[in-house]
């Protein structure tokens, strides 16, 4: 991989995480103006800030590399080497006092997502993966569970995309019916209780890659099999999720398909 050393790479996106974290804990105690951007998603101005920080300690260490960040763009975005920064996913829950919301910080080497550090700075939660290096959360190596179907937790995400396709709707609706219970925790949490064996399979139709960049890597080191909703592979242009054990992702695929 062109001589990099990704646990030292993992070091780095841990500093930069801890270090937006930081600050945006400071901003979450004293409150924050909420603007709108033109996809009417709010964003803030630890939001900005934050990422500023993270892109700063990335580009120091890697200046040769790519950065495509949730508020300050593209830079370089053809670089064998490209850093997926979101510095607060969740500002929706952020903006309302809610803690479910984190850090999020990946690694794609040619288009292959190899690292992932995610940061849930309000719960002093950080899970991280290195491609062929195991997953962990919480300090502990993390691993999905294996129950079947009838005894599976599912959790949702955001579904609007979803719901407005009368057929898979009806067939979520069918495939929940099917588990133990359904669940809607939404964001990093229900991302690091899928890895840990906590929950069993996540659904999500309405995402960007930035939301998800290194919970793909996070899940997948656990044992997990991280897809869209269609079965392919995650890319820059990725907007669904179905993520959970192999063989509770490949019945839930067959049902939704």
């Amino acid at each position: 991989m062109s001589g990099l050393d990704l646990m030292q790479a993992l070091s780095v996106a841990q500093s930069a995480a801890f270090a937006a974290g930081e600050l945006i804990d400071q901003h979450f105690r004293r409150g924050v103006d909420t603007r709108f951007k033109a996809d009417d998603s709010p964003v803030t101005q630890a939001d900005e800030d934050s990422e500023a920080r993270i892109r700063a300690i990335l580009q120091r260490h890697y200046p040769a590399h790519g950065i495509y960040g949730e508020e300050g763009g593209q830079h370089h975005l053809d670089a064998e080497y490209l850093w997926l920064v979101d510095p607060i996913d969740g500002t929706k829950s952020f903006v309302r006092g809610s803690p479910i919301f984190s850090t999020q910080i990946a690694l794609m080497h040619r288009g292959e997502l190899v690292l992932g550090v995610s940061y849930a700075s309000s719960w002093r939660e950080m899970a991280w993966a290195v491609r062929g290096r195991g997953a962990w959360v919480d300090g502990r190596p993390a691993r999905v569970a294996e129950f079947p179907l009838q005894r599976a937790t599912l959790s949702t995400g955001n579904l609007k995309s979803l719901i407005a396709d009368p057929r898979r709707y009806l067939a979520l609706g069918e495939l929940i019916r099917a588990s133990h219970r359904g669940r809607g925790y939404g964001d990093f949490l229900h991302y690091h209780d899928l890895a840990r064996g906590r929950i069993d399979l996540v659904i999500e139709s309405d995402v960007n890659i930035l939301d998800i960049a290194a919970l793909v890597v996070i899940v997948r080191e656990a044992g997990g099999v991280f897809t869209d909703l269609d079965g392919a592979p995650i890319g820059l242009g990725t907007r669904s999720v179905l993520a959970g054990s192999p063989a509770l992702h490949a019945e839930a695929l067959a049902r939704l398909r």
